[in-house]
């Protein structure tokens, strides 16, 4: 809850999510929140670094609700490393409210929740300029369309073209959640299904024969745009930053260097931790053992029982400086060294490292970080 200009606003952080085509529970629950959940404003927030690759949720998120607003953060950081942004050529581009913000700073949030509000009450009404797929997609979107209007309750207009991408693709989460969420069965319409023949039809004169060739002309055609976008709407006063960036992945996330990388990074921060951690157990260790002698002569000196001793020395005492000696040097060394990788940009790398394999483990690369945290504890 907060409240801004005498208005109280109740705010539901959702999880953060490149996407919203259902490939984990992170973005199943993200989308179904933003389609189902009546909310009077969606803030969609994006890291003003890499814009480009934070658009593709921009207009997946436009494709689904049109109360949206636009929040670039970061932009401290991306003056650091050259970039400019037009925010006048996102607003007309995308058709919706776009603030830019540095998140420690009150008056850019002020700005924020500037909008929000006028979103919320109406002063702003947003007109999201929706990605044009390619001509043979707009066409079955726009043959089945009218009928998905006619099914879908009225309130949920702003759903129709949408709900008609997902009857298309096929994709039995999103259809089952939009039984659940909408009350109605859009596969169990007999003209939905006569049309969706036709789709078909049409599709595999395209050569679009399966879920997953649609779903790669979908992406393909949100990728482009925001190619476009951000190419026009950034500006480098380092034309090389971009290259810099693409050569650097290119060795770190390659199929011959990519894993060697990975483990050698891993492996000298544990050797670290593991070793240079040993030094300030030790010193901890001697401390606290010259402190509790010094306890126990204190204690024995005003005739303390020997339960009270017991507890108070060989409980409390002896535990807590312990657990101290013993995981207080590791953690103080091993995580700012990963706080380094990640504020380099190597965190994100590792995902990518270990995606095949977690997918090949039934799991998301997602949890390969935590598995490394793991690993460590």
């Amino acid at each position: 809850m907060c409240c801004f200009k005498d208005k109280n606003f109740l705010l539901v952080d959702i999880p953060g999510t490149y996407s919203l085509m259902s490939h984990s529970e992170e973005e199943e629950i993200a989308r179904d929140y933003i389609s189902f959940g009546n909310p009077d404003a969606t803030v969609v927030i994006v890291d003003a670094t890499c814009l480009e690759r934070n658009l593709n949720l921009v207009y997946q998120t436009m494709e689904i609700t049109p109360n949206m607003v636009l929040c670039v953060n970061l932009l401290d950081e991306a003056k650091k490393k050259g970039i400019e942004i037009d925010f006048e050529l996102l607003e007309k581009t995308l058709g919706i409210p776009v603030v830019g913000t540095i998140a420690r700073k009150e008056k850019t949030l002020k700005k924020l929740m500037d909008k929000v509000l006028a979103v919320c009450d109406g002063s702003i009404t947003p007109n999201p300029h929706k990605v044009m797929y390619s001509k043979v997609i707009e066409e079955c979107v726009n043959l089945l369309s009218p009928t998905v209007s006619e099914i879908l309750p009225k309130e949920k207009s702003y759903l129709v073209r949408w709900c008609a991408l997902k009857l298309i693709d096929g994709n039995e989460k999103i259809l089952s959640s939009i039984e659940k969420n909408l009350k109605v069965n859009l596969l169990n319409d007999i003209n939905i299904s006569l049309k969706l023949i036709q789709i078909n039809s049409k599709l595999s004169e395209e050569n679009i024969n399966s879920s997953d060739e649609f779903r790669d002309a979908i992406v393909s055609s949100i990728v482009f745009e925001a190619e476009t976008l951000a190419k026009d709407a950034c500006h480098y006063s380092n034309e090389s930053y971009q290259e810099r960036d693409r050569k650097i992945d290119k060795i770190l996330t390659s199929k011959k260097f990519g894993i060697p990388i990975m483990i050698l990074f891993l492996g000298l921060i544990f050797w670290i931790t593991i070793v240079v951690a040993n030094y300030p157990s030790e010193w901890l260790s001697t401390l606290f053992g010259f402190i509790k002698e010094k306890l126990l002569l204190a204690l024995n000196y005003i005739n303390s029982p020997s339960w009270v001793t017991g507890i108070l020395i060989d409980g409390i005492y002896t535990t807590l400086t312990w657990v101290i000696s013993v995981m207080l040097p590791p953690m103080a060394i091993f995580f700012p060294m990963f706080t380094l990788l990640e504020d380099l940009g190597y965190l994100p790398r590792i995902a990518f490292n270990l995606d095949k394999y977690f997918k090949k483990a039934c799991s998301s690369r997602k949890a390969g970080l935590n598995h490394v945290h793991g690993l460590w504890l």
